[in-house]
């Protein structure tokens, strides 16, 4: 065991230069904690909303609705056909709630294949066969990676990330710290195909885009050119922090822990190789009836619109609108084989529980969504989001600011909210209603603010208390370093979260410069009527 893992007991002035981070943490905490609960605060939001219609309606506007070019006004809803309308609507405004039903469909097959040990065993698969001095770009890798999981990162990327680095000769906090880089800083990185994040922040992206024009239309793919290139931007970022400013930092910290009972990295098992070959050849011959099927001019999978007749990758072609079924059937089948082959699956009741299981960690987010979704109508029928978005694109357009100003000014917005509200869902919600509207306002596409939300949210996931997981993360640490604090891991994410923050923005003002696509089916521009 290096020096690195084991230094002598007692820490250097580390400890001294968190105070600052320590006492402005404190601040964050105390006034994040004031706030309600993101599903109370949506509903006193849409009271807010409700009871300000009352005397708005009764005022005039010079703002003009973009699509009838008539002067916007503002509906009250303090009446009794307001109410009745309320109570009519409330059933269907929940159900049909576009993030909803995307995102639990998506996680059933998921679920299914976290249960049956499938993500796990390539999870650990990938970990276990790496060189040492390829460990941390890996690691990283392997945490954003494992985005299509959902929150399965938490629980089995970061605590392995301080396993695999104790059992390396490395801190075994470094290797925490890269693990949770990838999962949560990198959040809205991803791979080229989509995750299950995609059709979540679409899902809202294309509600609050259509408060603006209903007519409007937003893609799952709108991003994933942007994410595949933010993926190797967090690798290479995380991989040089980690490597250069964060372990060495370390390296008079203590390892003091319970390290004798620390979980050991345990390698893949035969039954878990066995079903793991028999999962994959099941993904490669579900990709490649996939293809078989979408070659063919004539193919169902293929557009049949005038504009887009025989196109695979517009929003309105039959593949693009099965991501999310085909993101379910591709956790899902290589699940059950996994786990029939592992044996990990005994009966079809194996399969329903893993089901079962995702969709309990989804209750919170199903009491959130209903909510949310009364905010977003309310939102709707009063006028008051469309009037919102007329007038701070009329504000932001005095200002004259360029675009790629406007772009970053976005992503620090986004970022100092994220220091206060933990839930990505309940913060895009929030946002995504008066920001997209307003930006359409101003030319600026949803799909391109949605990629400025992205970087935002994720790039102070990792220094924010108030995130679900910052806790727990917390904890895998004083495994290892007892009197580890909030302090103590702040200030061991914040270079990672300056970094990120400054060099992504940068990328996608690149893009936005360059015009690379952001996305399959994306665009920068929004063709403002008039």
């Amino acid at each position: 065991m290096s020096e690195n893992a084991n230094p002598e007991p007692g820490r250097s002035g580390h400890a001294k230069k968190t105070g600052i981070i320590d006492r402005f943490l404190n601040i964050i905490e105390v006034v994040g904690n004031k706030l309600p609960d993101p599903a109370v605060l949506f509903l006193l939001l849409m009271f807010f909303i409700w009871l300000l219609s009352w005397p708005l309606s009764m005022m005039e506007f010079d703002a003009l609705n973009p699509t009838t070019q008539e002067p916007i006004a503002v509906v009250n809803q303090v009446s009794g056909e307001g109410i009745a309308n309320l109570l009519t609507s409330m059933v269907k405004t929940f159900v049909n709630f576009a993030p909803l039903g995307v995102v639990l469909v998506a996680l059933l097959g998921i679920g299914v294949a976290d249960h049956t040990g499938f993500i796990g065993a390539m999870i650990k698969t990938v970990l276990g066969v790496v060189p040492k001095s390829l460990l941390t770009p890996t690691l990283i890798l392997v945490g954003i990676g494992s985005h299509y999981a959902v929150d399965a990162g938490y629980v089995l990327v970061i605590p392995i990330g301080g396993v695999i680095f104790y059992a390396a000769g490395r801190h075994p906090l470094a290797g925490i710290a890269a693990a949770f880089a990838g999962v949560s800083g990198g959040f809205s990185a991803n791979f080229w195909v989509p995750s299950g994040l995609d059709p979540l922040l679409q899902g809202f992206t294309l509600t609050a885009a259509q408060l603006y024009n209903p007519d409007v239309q937003v893609s799952i793919v709108n991003n994933n050119v942007f994410t595949a290139a933010s993926t190797l931007l967090i690798v290479f970022v995380g991989w040089f922090i980690t490597d250069k400013i964060v372990e060495p930092r370390l390296r008079d910290v203590a390892v003091d822990g319970e390290v004798d009972q620390m979980p050991k990295f345990e390698q893949v098992s035969a039954k878990e190789v066995r079903g793991m070959i028999a999962a994959l050849l099941t993904v490669v011959l579900g990709v490649a009836v996939l293809v078989l099927w979408a070659l063919p001019e004539d193919s169902a999978l293929r557009a049949s619109g005038e504009a887009t007749k025989g196109n695979l990758l517009t929003f309105d072609a039959p593949l693009m609108q099965s991501i999310v079924p085909l993101i379910f059937l591709f956790f899902l089948v290589p699940g059950i084989v996994y786990g029939y082959v592992a044996g990990t699956v005994k009966s079809h009741k194996d399969i329903v529980v893993g089901m079962t299981k995702s969709m309990e960690t989804m209750a919170y987010y199903i009491v959130l969504a209903f909510f949310c979704s009364l905010f977003i109508w309310m939102f709707s029928q009063t006028n008051i989001g469309l009037l919102l978005a007329i007038k701070g694109a009329g504000f932001l357009k005095s200002l004259d600011l360029s675009g790629g100003v406007t772009i970053f000014g976005i992503v620090l917005l986004v970022g100092f909210v994220n220091l206060l509200v933990g839930s990505a869902s309940a913060k895009w919600a929030l946002i995504s209603a008066v920001f997209v509207p307003m930006l359409m306002e101003l030319g600026i596409s949803p799909d391109l603010t949605q990629a400025a939300y992205r970087v935002g949210d994720s790039s102070t996931n990792i220094i924010t208390p108030l995130m679900p997981y910052f806790p727990l993360v917390v904890v895998f640490c004083q495994r290892y370093v007892k009197n580890t604090g909030i302090g103590t891991l702040v200030s061991m994410m914040l270079p990672y979260s300056v970094a990120f923050v400054l060099l992504w923005s940068a990328l996608l003002v690149l893009f936005w410069t360059l015009g690379l696509p952001l996305g399959t089916d994306s665009s920068y521009v929004y063709p403002s009527p008039g």
